[in-house]
């Protein structure tokens, strides 16, 4: 049950992140940022200030949905690998002040006393509970996602990732689409960052690193880009993985760049794309079998 809740807070991130970066094409290696941003404001808020965790949740992300929008203006002028480096130095950034700042975040040793979230008499204070309750919003996200992807606006990210060019020459305003793409994909992280908080009552900067935001990017591609349902199997497979890659230590994000590598080379299109391509060259195969021998 621990491990499915925790597909349920990867899947969160991983379509956040499908969402700027496999429908609207900018690239983002910084998202774990976003993340930590989410679960620190929570704990603090939450921890510090007595605050009512679901409030916090909600001023949280509207803060970091906020930000987000904020920083987007000049960070979305960058296009390719310098948009990469810029999002890697904000992910830089804020991982370097949840160390530091020793005061409020509690620096190298975390954060801890968060409550757990509560409804009534009802506290999400198990796996079980917080199973169901995390689905409940990774559900949510994926309706919500869906329908932004089929929508008109979601037809404009996607003329952005072809050819922005072309879609700002149709009348797209792709500068405006790419900074609020950048905010909900931001507020999405802090919501799944609060979510971990409260359900982990813990939260240290390691769980907020660089190497988040490759597993991130790991998950959507060998998920699927530009798939929302890609993102979930791409959690599933990247979240159930290490349980038995243990005995790597830490040498599992090794075994992460070569699954990305034969994965882009041999199924380009991500989980979601290839499974069924397998198939149908599978059933292809058996039939010209079949058509030999008769």
């Amino acid at each position: 049950m621990n491990v499915l809740v925790f597909v349920g807070i990867h899947t969160l991130l991983a379509i956040a992140l499908n969402l700027l970066l496999g429908y609207a094409g900018q690239i983002s290696l910084g998202h774990a940022a976003f993340f930590g941003l989410g679960a620190y404001s929570s704990g603090i808020l939450t921890a510090t200030y007595s605050w009512n965790p679901w409030l916090a949740m909600l001023v949280t992300a509207s803060v970091v949905a906020s930000v987000a929008f904020v920083i987007g203006f000049p960070i979305l002028k960058l296009k390719g690998h310098y948009l990469a480096m810029a999002t890697l130095g904000l992910g830089i950034i804020v991982y370097i002040l949840f160390n530091e700042w020793v005061d409020v975040t509690g620096g190298p040793s975390g954060f801890s006393g968060i409550p757990n979230l509560q409804i009534g008499s009802l506290i999400f204070d198990t796996d079980f509970k917080n199973y169901y309750l995390i689905w409940i919003f990774v559900l949510g996200c994926v309706l919500l996602s869906v329908n932004l992807a089929n929508s008109r606006i979601g037809r404009a990210f996607r003329a952005i990732h072809d050819a922005e060019t072309a879609a700002r020459v149709m009348g797209v305003n792709a500068r405006l689409l790419k900074v609020q793409v950048f905010a909900l994909s931001a507020m999405i992280c802090s919501i799944a960052g609060s979510l971990y908080a409260h359900v982990m009552t813990f939260i240290a900067p390691p769980s907020f690193g660089f190497n988040i935001s490759i597993e991130l990017l790991t998950m959507v591609v060998i998920g699927g880009l530009g798939s929302i349902y890609g993102s979930f199997l791409g959690a599933l497979l990247l979240t159930t993985l290490p349980e038995f890659l243990r005995f790597m230590n830490d040498y599992d994000i090794v075994f992460y760049g070569g699954l990305l590598m034969v994965m882009t080379i041999f199924m380009p299109g991500g989980l979601v794309r290839g499974i069924p391509q397998l198939f149908r060259k599978i059933r292809g195969s058996g039939k010209d079998k079949g058509n030999a021998n008769a």
